[in-house]
């Protein structure tokens, strides 16, 4: 049953992928700004998906920041980053550079907001990033980042990347730790039914030493480690 509902979710999701993509490129071209909608629709899409062909229902606890923040995200599979144009409202996402080079992509992710994160131009790609985060957070969209930097898999606690306390000490926002446990249904071949927790921690004040906010970080992204409750 597990293999034929994830060849349902397949066919659907991918199948159903193709009208967004060619809808992206055209407003690209013609009306940039256009793409959040698309991102958006995306996502909505994603979800039905989820709940229709693998009977993956998706809750989110806890509460958001009221203002401008960085929302430090637990990554446990492509879950997170496809359900984040809805999770978070458009949110502007910090993504690693080379997804930049895959063909249309990168187009399409500037035109929606999302920050390359480079590590070749030091001091220059960091002023970069940090005038784009700043821009953004001016008109009231989130941050996304994702600062463990690559896919862990669930239960794994993994080192924090420099960059990410570099970032909160120079933005000078708050950190809102995000816990998901996507990895036991959703990383795999074969995706499982159940419940996808998406937990919201308390926000963290801006200014903290780097050990501090890497070790309150650390623990509130992984709340879910355990039980699939927060702590």
């Amino acid at each position: 049953m597990a293999a034929l509902r994830s060849l349902a979710f397949y066919v659907a999701f991918y199948g159903g992928t193709v009208p967004f993509l060619v809808a992206a490129l055209f407003t690209i071209l013609f009306a940039p700004a256009g793409i959040r909608q698309v991102a958006a629709g995306w996502s909505r899409h994603h979800r039905r998906c989820l709940r229709l062909c693998l009977n993956i229902q998706v809750r989110e606890t806890g509460q958001r920041a009221t203002g401008p923040a960085i929302y430090a995200f637990k990554h446990e599979s492509f879950f997170e980053a496809i359900d984040l144009p809805i999770s978070l409202d458009n949110p502007v996402v910090f993504a690693k550079e080379e997804l930049f080079s895959i063909p249309g992509w990168g187009r399409a992710a500037r035109a929606y907001g999302v920050i390359p994160l480079s590590r070749k131009d030091g001091a220059k790609a960091l002023r970069r990033m940090l005038s784009d985060a700043r821009r953004y957070t001016a008109t009231g969209r989130p941050l996304v980042i994702f600062p463990e930097g690559t896919r862990v898999p669930h239960g794994t606690v993994a080192p924090l990347k420099s960059g990410f306390a570099g970032l909160y000490k120079l933005l000078g926002v708050p950190v809102v730790p995000v816990a998901v446990d996507s990895g036991p249904l959703y990383h795999r071949r074969w995706k499982r039914p159940g419940v996808i927790t998406i937990h919201f921690g308390e926000p963290i004040p801006p200014g903290l030493p780097r050990d501090e906010i890497e070790q309150r970080v650390r623990e509130g992204i992984n709340a879910l480690n355990g039980t699939g409750e927060p702590a």
